[in-house]
């Protein structure tokens, strides 16, 4: 196992007419100036100490959207992102893990978000495919419609998809 300086766990959430809940929220605290100031991704986070990419998982969804989801339910990872990064509060490599799950439609209740979290996230917006092709702010990961697509044919991976990683290689040394 690589020693990643953040792995972390999140969910796409399709609902009936297979759009894709994504949150909101600001770059500019987290030094990633080359997106421009806001974002979009799945929700999601850091996997804790001895806890499994779906145990991770579940719980975000229960800070960050208000949703218990027992972890069984997610299955298995269907895509991932990883790669270097300097984000200031955090440098090294990283990789996101994505689950997939059916869901209706809700408005996510925000409520049990931490303070940071907080701080950076502005909002939320249930997402069809099509507005995913050519988005005019940043959405991560890169790639989500085409896995989307995949995703609403019921089409699951063997194994999870790499999509494209969102910052540059690593310095050279």
């Amino acid at each position: 196992m690589k020693n990643f300086a953040r792995r972390s766990a999140r969910v796409l959430l399709l609902d009936p007419d297979l759009r894709v809940l994504l949150l909101h929220f600001r770059f500019a605290e987290r030094d990633v100036p080359e997106f421009g100031p806001y974002g979009w991704c799945a929700p999601g986070g850091g996997v804790e100490p001895g806890e499994s990419l779906a145990d991770a998982a579940a719980r975000e969804m229960g800070e960050e959207v208000g949703l218990s989801v027992p972890p069984a339910d997610l299955g298995a990872p269907v895509a991932y992102i990883g790669g270097y990064a300097d984000l200031g509060w955090a440098n090294g490599l990283f990789r996101d893990d994505f689950f997939v799950l059916r869901v209706d439609a809700f408005a996510p209740d925000m409520g049990g978000m931490g303070v940071d979290e907080g701080a950076v996230h502005v909002g939320h917006r249930w997402w069809t495919r099509a507005e995913l092709v050519a988005p005019v702010e940043t959405v991560i990961p890169y790639g989500l419609a085409g896995l989307l697509d995949d995703l609403a044919a019921g089409r699951l991976p063997e194994c999870p998809v790499e999509l494209p990683w969102h910052h540059g290689p690593a310095p050279a040394r």
